[in-house]
């Protein structure tokens, strides 16, 4: 069971909600890169977890949802290291950067619509590009 997970000064997530598994990584390791598991399977049962707010684990889901098993817990895979330790460490920090960047709720869009202004620049712009292609052609002389 790992240890847990400080996300800042007044969450902390318990280690109870986390589980790893190990598997043998793909890339450079040398002698012995078959026979490690190295690389790191970090389940977090955001559904069970109740440290976090109901409108940030939603937040999660919906940015994440290809992360999300059926049980309804969040993987996180790292195997950018040859240490399990390293690749532990950099799973759990991207379990505390998603948190992180999800606490705050989004600013909701305001819709606006163009003023006057800009709609005559667009369409005086457009009329002038018009009438330069128009004039594009042939050339008759007359003399």
């Amino acid at each position: 069971m790992p240890d847990d997970l400080i996300i800042n000064e007044r969450i902390t997530i318990p280690g109870c909600w986390f589980r790893v598994t190990f598997a043998r990584s793909g890339g450079p390791g040398g002698q012995h890169v078959n026979t490690t598991d190295t690389k790191v399977h970090l389940f977090f049962d955001l559904n069970g977890c109740d440290v976090l707010h109901p409108a940030v684990k939603a937040r999660m889901v919906a940015a994440k949802r290809s992360s999300m098993t059926t049980d309804g817990e969040f993987l996180v895979t790292s195997s950018n290291n040859r240490s399990r330790h390293m690749n532990l460490e950099a799973a759990r920090q991207r379990i505390v950067d998603l948190v992180k960047a999800h606490l705050v709720p989004p600013k909701p869009r305001r819709a606006t619509k163009p003023s006057r202004s800009a709609k005559r620049k667009r369409t005086d712009a457009k009329t002038q590009r018009g009438s330069l292609k128009k004039n594009r052609g042939r050339v008759k002389y007359d003399g």
